[in-house]
C-alpha cells in the first residue's frame, strides 16, 4: 500500500529533474522562434497583396499609419487557424472604440492558391470580424519573402505557427509573440506601440 503511494510522488520528482535537464534546450528552442522585442525593428518591404475585399495594395499600404497585430493563417486550415481566429475575436473587444482608431488586426494567408477574396472575407465573417480587422494574401511570387519576414524563415502553409507580429504606424516589425498568446498580451503590446509609435 505505501508502495503505491509512492509512485506519484516519484513520478513528479523524476519529471521535475527531466524538466531541469530540458530547460538548455527549451531556452535554446524559444530563441530560435525569436521571441520579443525585433531588434533592429525591421522595414516591412513592398510585398503585393490582395484583400478580402478585392483591392490591390502592398503589405506596407496595409500597415503602414496605424500600429497592427498579423497573424499568419490559411482559411482551409482545421488545426491552430481556427484558434487565432478565436484570439482575435477577444482581443478586438477587448480593444476600446478609442484604441482602434490607432490600432488595426491583419490576418494574413499563407495559401495565396486558396484564399481569394471570398475565402478570405469567409474567414473574417466566421470569427465576426468588425472594422479595424482586415485580411488579406500576398501574390504567389511574394509568399516565400513574406513569410521569411515574419518568421525569420519561409514557412510551408502546414508549419506555420500560431505567433502574434506587431508592427509600428511606420510599419516596422518590432514584437514578435509565442504561440497563441493570451489576448490580454496582444491587447497591452499594442495599446503599448500604439503610444510609443
Amino acid at each position: 500500500m505505501m508502495r503505491t503511494a509512492l509512485l506519484p510522488a516519484r513520478r513528479r520528482l523524476i519529471e521535475a529533474l527531466l524538466g531541469v535537464a530540458m530547460l538548455p534546450l527549451w531556452t535554446h528552442r524559444v530563441r530560435a522562434h525569436d521571441l520579443g522585442p525585433v531588434e533592429p525593428a525591421i522595414a516591412i518591404p513592398p510585398l503585393a497583396c490582395v484583400r478580402s475585399d478585392g483591392r490591390s495594395a502592398t503589405l506596407v499600404d496595409l500597415l503602414q499609419g496605424k500600429t497592427t497585430a498579423v497573424q499568419l493563417m490559411f482559411t482551409g486550415c482545421s488545426a491552430i487557424c481556427p484558434m487565432q481566429g478565436a484570439l482575435y475575436a477577444r482581443v478586438q473587444d477587448q480593444l476600446t472604440d478609442r484604441a482602434k482608431r490607432n490600432i488595426q488586426l491583419l490576418s494574413l494567408s499563407i495559401d495565396p492558391l486558396g484564399d481569394d477574396p471570398k475565402a478570405l472575407s469567409g474567414w473574417l465573417k466566421r470569427f465576426d470580424a468588425r472594422e479595424g480587422w482586415i485580411a488579406a494574401a500576398p501574390a504567389v511570387a511574394a509568399l516565400t519573402e513574406m513569410t521569411a519576414l515574419f518568421k525569420g524563415r519561409a514557412a510551408l502553409p502546414d508549419t506555420h505557427s500560431g505567433q502574434v507580429y506587431l508592427i509600428r504606424r511606420d510599419a516596422r516589425l518590432v514584437w514578435r509573440t509565442a504561440d497563441l498568446p493570451a489576448p490580454r498580451d496582444v491587447v497591452e503590446l499594442l495599446l503599448t506601440l500604439s503610444e510609443i509609435s
